[in-house]
């Protein structure tokens, strides 16, 4: 998931606009989007469209509101449907509430007959959660990913969101938890919507540190985040060489050897591996 759109759970005129364009997944919230007295109202427009929405291959997120509000429960009883892949629970701060989520997630795919588990995506936005990321990660196997939250995260300590170092540390943080979890890690959302060069700044360096995606909060930013983590042809063309140099490698029983001048051994063969599936998933290698 290169990119995901953000759409209110308020405004359902736009979930079939969202679905119909270029991002990988979409966010309907129903958190920081929608207003408290139209709260109930956004999550029955969800439960309604996932009801009759249309076949289509986008990854459907739902972010919910808190685990500590009165609106969670209510929240996961009318979206956890099918067609639903995954809850984004903001603000999580402790192991055990992310077994209690999961176990309110459970009891709303029971009572709403949901027999594909719904995956849930971590939102690391407090100073505890920082700290605890890995734990948090590790909490349940419905845990598929942690997701940055740096609007939360620096607004409440006073720290400039531009502030690079900031951003390097927390994302790096964040990515750590994710590979010691085994979970895949996704970059924020970035709040100034005509700043294009900054966006693109922030999501290419999250792709570097291994990041997946990067949250859109408007349609233009789609693209950029789709560019950003595309996988380059130079990646792509080395990644082959490496698979193909490892399976010659593989039948002679070597077990490191050079390509284009550069030694390879399993750690480099499992990242081209992941960069050949990518590339096929994204129609850019034919499929083997």
């Amino acid at each position: 998931m290169r990119s995901k759109l953000f759409v209110p759970g308020s405004r359902p005129e736009l979930f079939a606009k969202a679905v119909a364009g270029e991002a990988d997944g979409i966010s309907i919230d129903l958190e920081d989007a929608v207003a408290e007295e139209r709260k109930a109202e956004a999550r029955n427009h969800v439960r309604d469209w996932l009801a009759t929405a249309p076949a289509h291959d986008k990854l459907i997120v739902v972010r919910t509101n808190a685990l500590d509000t009165p609106h969670f429960e209510p929240d996961l009883a009318a979206v956890v449907r099918p067609g639903l892949h995954v809850i984004n629970l903001p603000k999580p701060q402790t192991v055990d509430e992310v077994r209690a989520a999961c176990d309110a997630l459970a009891k709303a795919e029971r009572a709403n007959g949901v027999t594909q588990p719904v995956r849930l995506l971590l939102n690391i936005e407090t100073p505890r959660a920082l700290r605890e990321a890995a734990a948090l990660a590790c909490a349940d196997p419905r845990v598929m990913g942690l997701q940055v939250g740096l609007g939360d995260l620096f607004e409440s300590l006073a720290i400039h969101r531009r502030e690079m170092s900031a951003v390097h540390n927390v994302l790096f943080a964040v990515r750590m938890a994710a590979g010691e979890a085994g979970v895949e890690a996704y970059d924020g959302a970035y709040a100034n919507v005509k700043d294009q060069d900054g966006y693109q700044e922030e999501a290419r360096f999250a792709r570097r540190l291994g990041f997946t995606g990067k949250s859109c909060i408007h349609p233009s930013q789609v693209a950029l985040a789709n560019e950003a983590f595309r996988p380059s042809d130079e990646e792509i063309a080395h990644a082959v060489r490496v698979v193909e140099a490892a399976r010659e490698a593989e039948a002679k029983g070597i077990g490191a050897y050079l390509v284009e001048g550069r030694m390879i051994d399993k750690p480099f063969v499992m990242r081209a591996r992941a960069v050949v599936a990518g590339a096929r998933r994204l129609g850019l290698l034919p499929q083997a």
